[in-house]
């Protein structure tokens, strides 16, 4: 049971989801019955809701203390789970600890005696060295995406985490792929291994772009404009790539959003709010969006570079046909260029002269207050139904943080709304507004 008292079945009605599927089953029993268990399910299965719901059934309501780990590799994907954990309510006290973020606020956190804590190898080890994290009363450790989480860069800080755990916990391990021998210091014996690999993703296609010459950007405009409003993802190997890329489609005005590791943490996260909200339809990254991000609507993903290993064209195309939805890989291709063996298709989709994009319906709008002003999403949404009569087809995704918010309106009506509600108050707090 939760500790908010909430049933299995509350909790899927709450995630407007029918029933979990297969491999969710499975997970939640064999999570229940076994000290340690591999999860192998294809990018996009629900692996997360898969390992969070019999985890938190497993916590002692009564214990004030961290019991349950979970270590992924990237920032992105530590405040995603850390956003499913909090949407299933379950009553107890989640934080998520990653590069980037302030240190006084991770103690802040800690201080107050978190239940779950959801972090990158680089700060929980950091925290563990310094003596600010209490882990000896950890029941359950799970390493999200271990195949990335494992590979060597990470191997010290995973090494000396693990050694400093108690024991007897359980370790889940999750992965989209089998490309990696798990190192022995994770300490597993006889593990339970839940492989789903073979299902693959029913429902994604994968068709060739073709581009008659080697620089392929008047290629992916024309692409862009047959496939219309659709959401989607343009992956890049660079980080200079994407900067021109951007400033291409900033020249023919089609709006998008940049995601790539050199970009501050706050510019990326912005940028995933407002591709999750609909006020950016395009988004350009590296393989850093392979992972972590979940945005169930992405239509299409193109693969402006070809990735360079067959683990990250996996990755790439898990973005798109997620959850039994139906989605399409494009593979952009020079006439002339060689595809590497992983890349098995040889149909190709014919582009059609259209009209670009339609610039979105939604922009996004800043609200300088979150949930340590004991704020909610319903709090925000009353404000603009009350003190800005939109209507309820008027209010897009509301997206909470601990110190701020973010929700989607009409474009049009973006300046209007900060000019009713700026430097107004918002339960008892004064609020500041802003379009980002």
């Amino acid at each position: 049971m939760l500790k908010s008292g909430k049933t299995q079945q509350a909790v899927l009605e709450k995630l407007k989801i029918e029933k979990l599927n297969a491999m969710q089953e499975a997970a939640h029993l064999a999570i229940h019955s076994n000290k340690e268990v591999v999860i192998l399910s294809p990018t996009g299965t629900g692996k997360t809701l898969a390992f969070l719901l019999p985890l938190m059934q497993m916590l002692d309501a009564k214990e004030i203390a961290i019991q349950a780990l979970i270590l992924v590799p990237a920032r992105e994907l530590a405040l995603q789970i850390e956003q499913v954990a909090r949407e299933i309510g379950s009553g107890y006290k989640i934080h998520a600890l990653y590069g980037g973020r302030l240190i006084k606020k991770d103690k802040a956190d800690l201080k107050n005696h978190p239940a779950i804590i959801i972090g990158t190898p680089g700060r929980i080890a950091d925290h563990l060295r310094r003596e600010q994290m209490q882990v000896d009363q950890l029941k359950i450790l799970v390493l999200d995406e271990f195949d990335k989480s494992l590979e060597v860069g990470f191997e010290n800080e995973m090494r000396f985490i693990i050694e400093s755990l108690p024991g007897n916990r359980k370790n889940v391990l999750t992965s989209a792929s089998k490309a990696l021998e798990i190192p022995n210091f994770v300490g597993l014996h006889q593990p339970k291994y839940l492989n789903y690999l073979q299902d693959g993703v029913q429902q994604l296609s994968l068709k060739l772009l073709l581009s008659p010459e080697k620089d392929k950007l008047q290629t992916l405009l024309k692409a862009l404009c047959h496939l219309g409003d659709q959401p989607g993802i343009i992956f890049c190997n660079y980080k200079d790539s994407i900067e021109r890329l951007s400033d291409f489609l900033h020249h023919h005005h089609i709006p998008h959003g940049c995601f790539y590791g050199g970009l501050e943490q706050r510019q990326r996260e912005r940028a995933l709010i407002k591709f999750r909200n609909g006020t950016h339809r395009l988004l350009i990254a590296t393989d850093l969006a392979a992972r972590g991000i979940d945005v169930p609507e992405i239509q299409f993903i193109i693969h402006y570079h070809l990735p360079q290993r067959a683990v990250e064209f996996t990755h790439r195309n898990g973005r798109t046909a997620r959850m039994h939805q139906q989605g399409t890989a494009f593979v952009l291709k020079w006439t002339q260029e060689m595809l590497p063996d992983f890349i098995q298709t040889d149909e190709v989709e014919s582009l059609t002269d259209q009209a670009p994009p339609k610039i979105p319906y939604w922009s996004t709008l800043f609200i300088s207050g979150g949930r340590k002003d004991k704020i909610s999403k319903g709090d925000i949404a009353g404000f603009f139904f009350k003190q800005a009569n939109l209507q309820k087809e008027e209010l897009g995704v509301i997206e909470l943080k601990q110190d701020c918010a973010f929700v989607a309106v009409p474009r049009k009506k973006a300046r209007q709304l900060i000019q009713q509600l700026d430097q107004t108050k918002l339960k008892t707090r004064k609020v500041n507004i802003r379009q980002v």
